[in-house]
């Protein structure tokens, strides 16, 4: 787990840095900053920032949900994301940097929320309740999904 939290803390944000903000996906049809942006939301998810009322998974799916997010079998391209509009949504910061930014804070509050209540439980709408372990497990793989997205090849 510790080194895919230094992964997120780290170098997550600083390869994004390093693609042109133009840079096109592989697949889907977010950009760069649209991307980073999404990527946000879910880190505040994570850290219980962004309160999900409900898991849109059947509470039967769940365990095998938990078994695919434990596992190093990596998200596949395009897979559908049903919270999600079927066309992105419009960018919220003028710049990509002020987005990179935004991603770098919310990774740390993440963390440091998380260190101050190691016990913190957090619900997922697709993962259910995860704790800090499984967490980071899935910011780490979603991290890996969207850098593959964009050209970006890691391990």
């Amino acid at each position: 787990m510790q080194t895919r939290l230094a992964f997120l803390t780290d170098q997550f944000v600083p390869l994004l840095q390093q693609l042109p903000s133009d840079t096109l996906p592989h697949w889907g049809k977010m950009t760069l900053q649209q991307m980073t942006e999404h990527f946000s939301d879910y880190v505040r998810i994570a850290s219980g920032k962004t309160m999900v009322r409900e898991v849109v998974t059947p509470a039967g799916r769940l365990p095998q949900m938990q078994d695919f997010l434990q596992s190093n079998k990596p998200f596949k391209e395009n897979t559908p994301n049903p919270l999600m509009p079927e066309v992105p949504a419009p960018v919220r910061h003028k710049t990509i940097g002020e987005a990179f930014s935004e991603l770098q804070q919310e990774i740390t509050d993440f963390v440091i929320r998380f260190e101050s209540n190691p016990h913190l439980v957090t619900l997922n709408p697709f993962f259910g309740e995860l704790n800090y372990q499984m967490n980071v497990q899935l910011l780490y793989k979603h991290a890996i999904h969207h850098l593959r997205q964009f050209g970006v090849t890691v391990e």
